[in-house]
């Protein structure tokens, strides 16, 4: 996603300077335009606007924090951008140890997948000062549709929890759908025609219905990061002293899918651990 979100950037003509950890997959920015930076404080040391989308929290601690993290390499009046969903506590921490090199932060996760980074119709959920927000709206502008400043600090990252909790339920939903109209010998693709249009039509039904009857578990999103984000969502949750039975339900339904080695498999692989479950092959011979 970050590579097609940078590209976005570099066709509108920003300069920019990228690191990641692997340089192979920054190879394609480089033929585009961008330069070469080899550890993150050195892109904070050419940067005036930060931009961050890894993996996971300790990857965007490493990033903004770390030994070689861009924060205590910013000039004063920097702006860093953390668009990885995280922690809500450490976009907080983020925004006070920038706020005391007089560096200004924003956590603006995103969601839309591969096809929305591509597409630039990715919706953007922002947190921190809303005159910061105004200042890097037009970036924003670049790679999403739908672009919404939460609130403070971490608001960008709770709005984000609530997205991957909508998700979550919705696709159990899909994928006990799909295999209650396969055992009961429908046609899959007369079925996805009939309910996409109805009621039950969701992002998710349109998108990755057919891949999944296809076998087709290509990432858009990682599994092993779903789950980060619902172990996160499930952390606050108990924080608040809120009880989320389905979102714990979701959760341990992919920790399976992960056990059986489908961690770097899109979300939508879903369907193989609950077929499993009923023994169903999956996807379905043709």
């Amino acid at each position: 996603m970050g590579f097609a979100m940078c590209s976005h950037l570099l066709k509108a003509g920003y300069s920019v300077t990228v690191y990641s950890r692997t340089r192979e997959r920054a190879e394609g920015l480089v033929e585009k335009g961008a330069a070469w930076a080899e550890s993150p404080d050195a892109v904070g040391r050419c940067s005036d606007v930060v931009i961050s989308m890894v993996g996971f929290p300790a990857d965007v601690r490493a990033v903004f924090l770390g030994s070689h993290g861009v924060i205590s390499h910013l000039k004063p009046g920097s702006i860093v951008i953390d668009m990885t969903t995280s922690e809500p506590s450490l976009a907080v921490e983020i925004y006070t140890q920038a706020h005391a090199k007089t560096v200004a932060s924003l956590d603006a996760p995103v969601s839309g997948g591969d096809i929305g980074a591509k597409n630039a119709t990715l919706s953007i959920m922002v947190g921190g000062d809303a005159d910061i927000f105004e200042c890097v709206r037009p970036f924003f502008s670049l790679m999403g549709s739908t672009i919404v400043h939460q609130g403070g600090p971490g608001a960008g990252q709770h709005t984000k929890l609530v997205n991957q909790t909508l998700i979550a339920g919705g696709m159990i939903g899909l994928c006990e759908a799909l295999l209650y109209a396969y055992k009961a010998g429908l046609d899959l693709e007369s079925v996805i025609a009939s309910v996409s249009q109805g009621a039950a039509g969701s992002w998710a039904l349109t998108n990755y219905s057919r891949r999944m009857c296809e076998g087709n578990f290509d990432p858009g999103f990682f599994v092993e990061h779903f789950s980060k984000d619902m172990a996160i969502a499930l952390a606050e949750a108990r924080r608040m002293k809120l009880s989320m039975p389905g979102l714990a339900l979701a959760h341990q339904l992919y920790v399976a899918l992960e056990a059986q080695g489908g961690g770097r498999q899109g979300i939508h692989a879903l369907v193989r651990a609950l077929a499993d479950i009923s023994r169903i092959e999956w996807p379905p011979p043709r």
